[in-house]
C-alpha cells in the first residue's frame, strides 16, 4: 500500500488570498455530501471579507442563478496517489480520476445555486462544504460553457451501473438502536441513519474511506461524523446494536471539549445511556 506523500519537490511558491468563507452549519465532513443535494431546501452563506474592491468585483453577479466557488480543504494535510472513493465497489483509484480532497494541491470547486446578493454575503443553495471552508474564488456558471450531459465520465458509468442495482443489505435495527436514533432525531434534530443505509445497504464490509471497520469478531462500527453506528452482518441483513458519541467522556469535559461537534448532544446522550462506551463487552453476540 502507498503510504500518505506529505511533502513535494520544492516548486516556487504561489499567493492565494482568501476573499471570504461558507457558513453551511454542517461541522464534520460526514454531513456534507460528495455532491450537493438540491432536491433538498437549504440555504448556506458565502460571508465575503468586507473589502471596497470585494464589494466593487461582486457587482453584476446577481444576475446569475448558479456560481462556482473555488476553494481549500483546509482540513486535510496530506495527500495519496491512489485514493479509495466512497461510492461503488472497494477499489483504489488514480487521484486525479476522482474528486478525493487528498490531492497534491488541496484545491476544490463545486457548483452552487445563488439565491441571492445581500451586501457581502452570498445567499446559497445547498453546498458540500464543511462550515468555515476558506474561499478564493468565484466564478459565474455559464450552461453553454460549462454544461456537456453528453461526455463520458470514465470509471464513474460503470459505478453507476452498480448504483442502480437492487441494494444487496437490508437494515434492521435492535430496539436500543431505534429508540437512541429516534431520542437523537427527537431531542436534538440530529439524523443521520439515512446517510448511513445508504452506505451500509450497499456494502457494510470495512472500507477506509467509508469510515467502516471490525470491532470484534462479529461487530462493525462506523464513523458518522460525531457518532458512531455499532452493527453486526448476518448473510443479507445488516442489525444496528448500538448507536454511540464518537468522543470519550474525558475528551467532552475536557479543556477542548467545547470544540468536539454536538458536544452537548453527546454529554446527554451518555446520561441517558452512559455504558455506551462499555465495549466490546455488552455487544458479543
Amino acid at each position: 500500500m502507498l503510504n500518505a506523500v506529505k511533502e513535494l519537490p520544492e516548486q516556487p511558491n504561489l499567493t492565494l488570498h482568501t476573499i471570504g468563507y461558507v457558513r453551511t452549519g454542517k461541522s464534520v465532513k460526514f454531513e456534507a455530501l460528495h455532491q450537493p443535494d438540491e432536491s433538498k431546501e437549504e440555504q448556506s452563506v458565502l460571508e465575503i471579507i468586507p473589502h471596497e474592491e470585494y464589494r466593487i468585483a461582486l457587482q453584476d453577479l446577481s444576475g446569475f442563478s448558479r456560481i462556482w466557488l473555488i476553494w481549500w480543504f483546509h482540513r486535510n494535510d496530506t495527500w495519496r496517489p491512489l485514493v479509495l472513493p466512497p461510492r461503488g465497489p472497494s477499489q483504489r483509484r488514480g487521484v486525479f480520476a476522482t474528486r478525493s480532497p487528498h490531492r497534491p494541491n488541496p484545491i476544490g470547486m463545486t457548483p452552487v445555486k445563488l439565491l441571492g446578493v445581500d451586501g457581502y454575503n452570498l445567499l446559497l443553495g445547498p453546498c458540500d462544504l464543511v462550515d468555515g471552508t476558506p474561499i478564493f474564488d468565484i466564478k459565474p456558471y455559464i450552461p453553454a460553457y460549462d454544461a456537456f450531459p453528453e461526455e463520458k465520465s470514465g470509471w464513474l458509468d460503470d459505478v453507476d451501473t452498480w448504483m442502480a442495482q437492487p441494494a444487496r443489505y437490508r437494515m434492521r435495527y435492535d430496539s436500543l438502536a431505534e429508540l437512541q436514533a429516534q431520542w437523537l432525531q427527537d431531542e436534538w434534530q440530529i439524523d443521520f441513519m439515512a446517510r448511513a443505509e445508504e452506505l451500509l445497504e450497499r456494502d457494510p464490509s470495512p472500507h477506509r474511506t467509508r469510515r467502516i471497520r471490525k470491532r470484534g469478531a462479529e461487530i462493525h462500527e462506523m464513523g458518522c461524523g460525531a457518532w458512531r453506528i455499532r452493527f453486526c452482518i448476518d448473510q443479507n441483513e445488516v442489525i444496528v446494536r448500538e448507536i454511540a458519541p464518537g468522543y470519550p467522556l474525558q475528551t467532552l469535559i475536557g479543556e477542548y471539549g467545547a470544540e468536539v461537534p454536538d458536544r452537548d448532544a453527546q454529554l446527554a446522550f451518555l446520561s441517558q445511556w452512559p455504558l455506551s462506551a462499555d465495549f466490546p463487552s455488552r455487544l458479543k453476540m
